[in-house]
């Protein structure tokens, strides 16, 4: 398996453990959001430090890297708030596909900041992507305009974080960078949380401790994906999880499955078939 094959299975898998992620946030919207960012980031912290103990690495990284590190972690967090308000308040389906804008924001970025080249076929592929997220989302409308807003400026925000992985590549170890972030969220949300804490009952607990497995999974599979392959061509299977949000929100949260979602999902899987068509043609060459 090449680099980029690996960049893409990580990606997909983290698409899939946000996806259940949220439908955990959803199903424990009674738990105020800054005490489910909490619980999510602990779990992710102590795992990442005894990783890191062992292999007897940085927790924190370089000082020379501290300004970059700050810069993931912060729009890291306010992407957290703004995606944990969202998926409490508003459709799994709607929030999805508002959020997963995020790789057209890291594919911009990616060739703004890391000039990184952007073909022809992958600008095709992206506009297919919004197209499909589009025809999904706009004749649904069924949550609240807050919300809605939420989904975009986590968009924004992850978007700008998740360009910032692609610069930590052979600098700082992943694991220092989920440490990074993970602390610094659970530092900042520390106090809103003991301003607002409610004590789960056991079936909360349960979702709790799924939101920390589930986004754990997701930040350690997307921190991974950007370090095999560059950003602009890989962020496009993020859209993956607008297949699985809709899943799962039909399964698990019993939200309708229009045939409008069906079409937009039909063009977000073909246009993420073109790159990986178009990539592998590249790689032989």
């Amino acid at each position: 398996m090449t680099q980029k094959q690996k960049g893409i299975v990580y990606m997909v898998l983290s698409a899939l453990s946000f996806a259940a992620m949220q439908v955990a946030v959803r199903l424990s919207r009674e738990i105020p959001t800054m005490e489910q960012i909490f619980m999510r980031n602990l779990f992710i912290l102590i795992v990442a430090f005894f990783i890191i103990r062992r292999k007897k690495g940085s927790l924190f990284g370089k000082w020379k890297y501290q300004p970059f590190l700050l810069g993931r972690s912060l729009f890291g967090f306010l992407g957290l708030i703004t995606l944990f308000y969202a998926s409490s308040h508003g459709a799994q389906g709607d929030v999805t596909i508002l959020n997963k804008l995020s790789p057209v924001f890291v594919t911009i970025f990616a060739v703004i900041f890391m000039k990184e080249n952007m073909s022809p076929i992958q600008i095709l592929a992206l506009v297919l992507s919004v197209l499909g997220a589009a025809i999904v989302f706009r004749p649904s409308f069924s949550s609240d305009p807050l919300p809605l807003v939420m989904a975009l400026l986590s968009a924004v925000t992850s978007g700008i974080a998740y360009t910032f992985l692609g610069y930590f590549k052979e600098k700082v170890d992943g694991m220092t960078v989920i440490m990074h972030f993970s602390t610094f969220s659970a530092v900042c949300s520390l106090p809103f949380m003991l301003n607002d804490f409610v004590m789960p009952d056991m079936r909360q607990m349960v979702l709790l401790i799924f939101i920390g497995i589930f986004g754990s999974l997701g930040q350690a599979f997307i921190t991974y994906a950007y370090r095999f392959a560059p950003a602009s061509e890989i962020s496009i299977y993020n859209y993956s999880g607008i297949l699985f949000s809709l899943l799962l929100g039909f399964v698990i949260l019993g939200e309708a499955l229009k045939f409008t979602s069906i079409i937009g999902g039909i063009l977000v899987a073909a246009a993420s078939l073109l790159v990986y068509v178009y990539n592998g043609r590249g790689d032989r060459k």
